[in-house]
């Protein structure tokens, strides 16, 4: 859940030369695509990975493990629809709006869910939670100077909070609840580093743009 979604998408056709999107696949592309499909699936899967989870009061091993399969399927249809959009041009209006909202959806269900059952702590789902939202208004924030590519850093959090929550989803004891924590110690860390350094990143485009702005206006003022 970083950068500009790749599952933007929609339409057939041939790869653009060195995977760039051109305006005429953009025109063309179709709302009924495989990538936006799966975004679809993603978003279905939100209400019923809830429904299992929290199943006979949430602690049943069984519905926890069908759980952790609808969670895994949302997974990795992300990963998928990510990699069709960027190979096969499909992009849509749709795609842009829906594939962070399904990816911010899953794994905010899953969080608020493992705490409301006492199985994670609240801080960490308000620390990861507040982290997604605030991000999400930065890029409202300098979305007129430029966008902020997603980050090596950013992906290895988004991976490590989806192995954390599907580890927590999973009634896990002895050493693999250990680990669990640590994998989720892990995502907690990532989240707030990667937050901060987004943060950073998205001030300085900020100062750059506004002052190429201050001195495009001069520019003009100037050959008046």
């Amino acid at each position: 859940m970083t950068g500009v979604p790749a599952s933007a998408t929609g339409g057939t056709g041939r790869p653009a030369p060195r995977g760039k999107l051109g305006t005429a696949a953009v025109n063309q592309a179709s709302l009924w695509n495989i990538a936006n499909i799966l975004t679809m699936i993603r978003l279905v899967l939100v209400p019923g990975f809830v429904l299992l989870l929290l199943q006979d009061g949430g602690h049943d091993p069984a519905w926890r493990a069908w759980a952790w399969a609808a969670f895994a399927v949302a997974m990795i249809t992300d990963v998928f629809d990510g990699h069709l959009a960027r190979t096969y041009n499909l992009v849509t209006d749709f795609g842009k709006i829906a594939d962070p909202i399904a990816d911010k959806a899953i794994m905010a269900a899953g969080l608020i869910s493992l705490s409301s059952l006492g199985d994670l702590p609240w801080w960490v789902t308000g620390v990861i939670l507040a982290r997604e939202l605030g991000i999400t208004l930065m890029r409202f924030w300098v979305i007129r100077h430029g966008v902020i590519p997603a980050s090596r850093g950013g992906k290895m959090k988004t991976l490590a909070q989806g192995t954390a929550v599907g580890m927590y989803v999973l009634m896990l004891t002895g050493p693999l609840a250990t680990l669990r924590f640590w994998v989720m110690a892990v995502a907690v860390v990532l989240t707030v580093v990667t937050g901060l350094d987004y943060v950073r990143q998205a001030v300085v485009l900020r100062r750059k743009g506004l002052a190429a702005e201050r001195a495009a206006a001069e520019s003009a003022a100037a050959t008046r």
